[in-house]
């Protein structure tokens, strides 16, 4: 009797299971975010344009500027770590390489999040 069943009732239950879904919608959410936020930086590097350290410092010193730097790292570092790790699953069939491989994308992309964030806060608090 099984002969009798349609191909998609025979491929029902196997594959994904629809577990790649939430990094799909979150690397669109995270490429939408960076849209305005890589336009507002944009913005703040043409207007210090020819600009010494104390003028940078005083826009990032700035809260509203502030929190858009810190936005623009933290979602372009998701973005980038998402993007990495489908790479990753998709290229490298080597069990043990492909979980090393992810945790140093996961702790990359958590080191260079952190160090930004740093450096926005450092120059934004002035110290």
């Amino acid at each position: 009797m099984t002969g009798m069943r349609t191909p998609r009732h025979r491929a029902r239950g196997l594959g994904a299971a629809r577990s790649g879904t939430a990094h799909f919608w979150m690397q669109r959410v995270t490429a939408i975010a960076n849209i305005p936020l890589t336009l507002l930086f944009l913005a703040l590097l043409i207007a210090l344009i020819g600009s010494d350290y104390g003028v940078a410092r005083a826009y990032v010193a700035n809260p509203f500027v502030a929190i858009i730097l810190v936005l623009l790292v933290i979602s372009g570092a998701f973005h980038m770590r998402i993007g990495m790790q489908v790479i990753i699953e998709d290229y490298i069939h080597s069990l043990p390489v492909k979980m090393i491989c992810l945790a140093g994308n996961t702790l990359f992309s958590a080191m260079i999040g952190v160090v930004c964030i740093y450096g926005v806060l450092r120059v934004g608090l002035g110290s």
